[in-house]
């Protein structure tokens, strides 16, 4: 799932699949061709992959329509909110962006995107062609709804069962818990090995493991009539504690954690390094498939109590993940909603859902897809377990500055990190300025 980045903007990529134009400047506000174009993720780590996928697709969408497809890039997504920002004043841009599920609020609050007609839901093939939850995220109900889901990306789990052996654990923990006693039985620093693995300096997956334990405590990090920022409350506070703490006092996580990124906590479990490696996707199996892991690690859905008790406190709701992955939303002033149609129609097709699933890992959105893969895979099973109580984050054109803020309490925060200890006032004091920005982001959106 894309989140807000903490990071300026970077360079995009075009990768064409017809001759055409590139550029926030090309494409929806153009009728003099039969180019549709679309804006997606780069995908540095299997770009190639992602070159033959979009050939493939180019080629069916020819093949149905005469048109030709052109592949416009983002690297992050402050990135692609300011490609956004910039169609919404130029009118012009992109056809159809592949956007996260988190950031689908963000863009709804623009009223840069169509918002689907029954019409067009049909031509699509229905709404219940897809995963219920993910239509959580298409709009802020059922009437205004922009996104289409393309792909699922539920959190969960996955643990190494050669060490679990070793150590004599049966089973994967459900409370943090257990988790963190069940690291402690995992660590052995000496040989290279640690009970579990965190990307401190990620761009996406901090925030995530925040709202998780807040919601999991009983907290918000927003009030449910979306006007109050909560950032201060004690459950957002004792989430960042314990989230720090798994490094500077359980001594779980291998201290260069500091400056990982999701990518190197997967390369560290899929080196057989680590124990338990929390907050992954369905996009880790094909780098766990390559590594030295292979064959001996399970997925299981994320602990949903938090840490401190034994069962979920009164008033908690144990959620294991955001609802995540990603959408294909249209944009309101394309000349070629046809076109655009027939594309979020093709690449939500059973056939092509599976194709994308065993090329880059990430769960089918379409139900039949979805169900049949998981009937034949115990591992994708798990992950469609944690989907069906998967939790919508707030739908709020806010909710950017919410990731933005969280995030940026983390960076602020890795040089006492790199120390083993961070004091707990100096993350009051961080988090009071996160709330001022997320409650005038707040206060915006109700003008």
């Amino acid at each position: 799932m894309r989140a807000v980045r903490a990071v300026g903007l970077a360079a995009t990529a075009c990768v064409m699949l017809a001759v055409s134009a590139c550029g926030a400047g090309a494409g929806g506000g153009s009728s003099d061709s039969r180019t549709l174009h679309v804006l997606v993720g780069a995908n540095a780590q299997h770009a190639a992959a992602m070159t033959a996928w979009q050939k493939r697709i180019g080629q069916q969408f020819h093949q149905a329509t005469g048109g030709d497809l052109s592949f416009d890039t983002f690297a992050s997504a402050s990135e692609e909110q300011t490609k956004i920002q910039t169609s919404v004043v130029s009118g012009t841009g992109p056809d159809v962006y592949q956007i996260g599920t988190t950031f689908t609020p963000v863009a709804y609050s623009s009223r840069a995107f169509a918002t689907l007609t029954d019409r067009d839901w049909a031509t699509i093939g229905g709404r219940d062609r897809f995963f219920g939850p993910q239509l959580a995220m298409a709009g802020p109900d059922a009437k205004h709804q922009i996104g289409v889901p393309f792909v699922m990306r539920p959190y969960a789990m996955v643990y190494n069962t050669a060490l679990f052996a070793k150590a004599g654990i049966t089973s994967p923990p459900k409370t943090w818990d257990e988790l963190v006693a069940d690291a402690r039985k995992l660590n052995d620093p000496g040989s290279g090995t640690w009970g579990t693995a965190i990307g401190y300096a990620d761009d996406y997956d901090p925030w995530k493991y925040i709202w998780t334990n807040t919601l999991q405590s009983g907290g918000r990090l927003v009030s449910d009539d979306l006007t109050k920022a909560q950032l201060t409350s004690r459950p957002v506070a004792d989430s960042f504690a314990a989230y720090f703490g798994l490094l500077t006092s359980d001594h779980v996580v291998n201290p260069k954690a500091v400056t990982w990124k999701a990518s190197d906590a997967l390369a560290a479990f899929a080196n057989g390094q680590v124990g338990i490696l929390p907050m992954v996707t369905p996009g880790a199996e094909p780098t766990l498939r390559a590594g030295k892991v292979h064959g001996s690690y399970r997925f299981a859905p994320m602990p949903t109590i938090p840490f401190g008790h034994s069962s979920s406190p009164s008033g908690a709701q144990p959620v294991g993940t955001i609802v995540s992955g990603d959408n294909l939303a249209i944009a309101g002033y394309t000349k070629h909603k046809d076109l655009a149609l027939t594309y979020v129609k093709l690449v939500t097709d059973p056939e092509n859902q599976l194709f994308y699933n065993q090329t880059f890992g990430d769960l089918p959105a379409n139900q039949q897809a979805a169900s049949g893969l998981a009937a034949k895979d115990p591992q994708t099973a798990a992950f469609l377990q944690a989907e069906r109580a998967a939790h919508p984050t707030p739908f709020t054109g806010a909710w950017a500055q919410v990731q933005l803020a969280l995030a940026n309490v983390v960076v602020q925060s890795q040089p006492d990190l790199a120390s083993g200890h961070v004091d707990p006032a100096a993350t009051a004091a961080k988090l009071a300025a996160a709330q001022n920005t997320v409650q005038q982001a707040l206060d915006r959106q109700r003008r």
